[in-house]
């Protein structure tokens, strides 16, 4: 391999002739053999949109040249097309405010930037520090640029899946509104209601963390830029933020503000653990709605097997003609997963020491996991799962006929005590609630029929 010599404050490092990084990313590189977790292409994102947002400004504000402010626009465009991702080779466990990969950023965009100049024949010359980072700090833009991927991540990746598994669960409880079955709680017979009414309770669950996640999303949207070290604003103009956070909104097509205090923007990331928290309770509606499914669909013959579900795949290596719930495990898996990032998340958020949390890689890292993992465990679900998901009209007539629990339908008739009678006593006998109810003298064959309506019961108010 073949190497070029660059310098810094510290003095001289050989970088790899093909990359296009410096020799800050490259002391980073060697000093934090740590993992295998990379910044996400997201936070890169954030910071190019960030880069070309503040160059734009600076360049408005007469700080910088335009012909500069083009150049860090262009190479800026080129990240977001994903045409330099060799060119960030850096881990998240790394410093704590994210520095080496503001500077591997800048780095980058110097030497892209200055290939342009030089195609050009423009006499000017980029700093990775004096131009590209004008006007900033690692302190102010790695939490712009991570708020910019956490806010992209959740509207255009998340909450478009969300609302396709939600679509499929309506058109599923709409279909199955008349479909009567037994209900369950603690494990036991309750009272009917129909498989509708069940997968609505599902399908209310989405839409109300649809609505808690797009609202805590809106904290997320102010922006630290402009607070530079320690949120007083030094070495920028007094109208860089606004400006910036302009251009951002271009870019992004977007409604991103200026934090309105910037000393909180640089040592507190609540917006995040806000918000995280509406993934963790998106993560414990779709654990509870899958597991739901897999209790539902269990069997086929020795389980409650009221439903049925695509057979995606064999189930076993050894039990021919096995199949199992793959889809509801794969996706309770990634919410064992989400509620282990909240925890991570919500403490290193804990962390603020004074003017500055150095924490935000490692909140960076598992927010942008979460919000992917969620979106696409919802996708597979809902296309592998959901979608085919059909009432098992047979079973479902069976556990119906056969529950003790339609006795609760005696209740205004006969007193809470005689129907507990006859439910004890059918359960004792292995009869019938309607045989036993007759045997008791406590109604006649036509009196019981009037009142234990299984559909009937599943409209409690009509």
């Amino acid at each position: 391999m073949s190497y070029r010599i660059e310098k810094d404050t510290l003095g001289e490092m050989k970088v790899p002739s093909d990359k296009y990084w410096a020799a800050q990313t490259q002391r980073s590189k060697e000093n934090f053999p740590i993992g295998q977790e990379k910044m996400p292409k997201e936070v890169i994102e954030g910071f190019a949109i960030l880069k070309k947002s503040a160059a734009f400004a600076n360049a408005e504000l007469g700080l910088l040249e335009k012909e500069k402010a083009e150049a860090i626009g262009r190479a800026a465009d080129l990240i977001l097309k994903g045409e330099l991702d060799e060119h960030f080779p850096l881990v998240v466990w790394q410093t704590g405010s994210g520095t080496q990969s503001n500077m591997n950023v800048n780095e980058v965009i110097a030497y892209v930037g200055n290939e342009y100049l030089n195609s050009n024949n423009s006499d000017l010359r980029l700093h990775p520090n004096d131009d590209v980072n004008k006007s900033q700090s690692s302190n102010d833009t790695y939490p712009t640029a991570m708020h910019i991927a956490s806010v992209r991540k959740v509207e255009e990746v998340l909450l478009p899946s969300l609302g396709q598994l939600k679509n499929t669960l309506k058109e599923k409880m709409e279909a199955f509104q008349d479909i009567v079955k037994i209900g369950r709680t603690h494990l036991q017979d309750a009272t009917p209601l129909t498989l509708g009414q069940e997968i609505s309770g599902w399908h209310r669950m989405l839409e109300k963390t649809d609505n808690m996640i797009k609202e805590s999303t809106s904290y997320v949207k102010e922006l630290a830029i402009g607070g530079t070290a320690v949120g007083t604003g030094l070495n920028a103009h007094v109208d860089f933020s606004e400006k910036v956070v302009e251009h951002i909104n271009i870019e992004t097509s977007n409604s991103f503000i200026s934090a309105p205090n910037k000393f909180h923007a640089l040592t507190s990331h609540d917006e995040l653990v806000h918000t995280h928290g509406a993934l963790k309770a998106l993560a414990a509606d779709v654990m509870k709605i899958a597991n739901d499914v897999r209790w539902l669909a269990s069997g086929p013959r020795c389980g409650i097997g009221e439903i049925t579900i695509p057979a995606n795949e064999p189930g076993s290596s050894i039990m021919p003609g096995k199949v199992n719930p793959t889809q509801s495990e794969a996706i309770t898996m990634v919410a064992a997963q989400v509620m282990g990032n909240d925890a991570t998340i919500g403490f290193a958020a804990s962390q603020g020491n004074f003017e500055l949390n150095v924490y935000k890689p490692v909140i960076a890292y598992n927010f942008l996991q979460s919000a992917q993992l969620l979106a696409d465990s919802m996708v597979s679900f809902d296309e592998r799962c959901v979608a085919g998901l059909e009432p098992n009209h047979e079973q479902i007539e069976k556990y119906l006929r056969d529950s003790l629990m339609l006795v609760t339908a005696l209740n205004p008739h006969i007193g809470y005590e005689n129907a507990a009678k006859i439910a004890k006593t059918a359960f004792e006998k292995d009869q019938t609630l309607k045989q036993t109810a007759v045997e008791l003298d406590l109604l006649t064959e036509e009196e019981f029929d009037q009142y234990v309506d299984p559909k009937a019961m599943t409209k409690p108010n009509a």
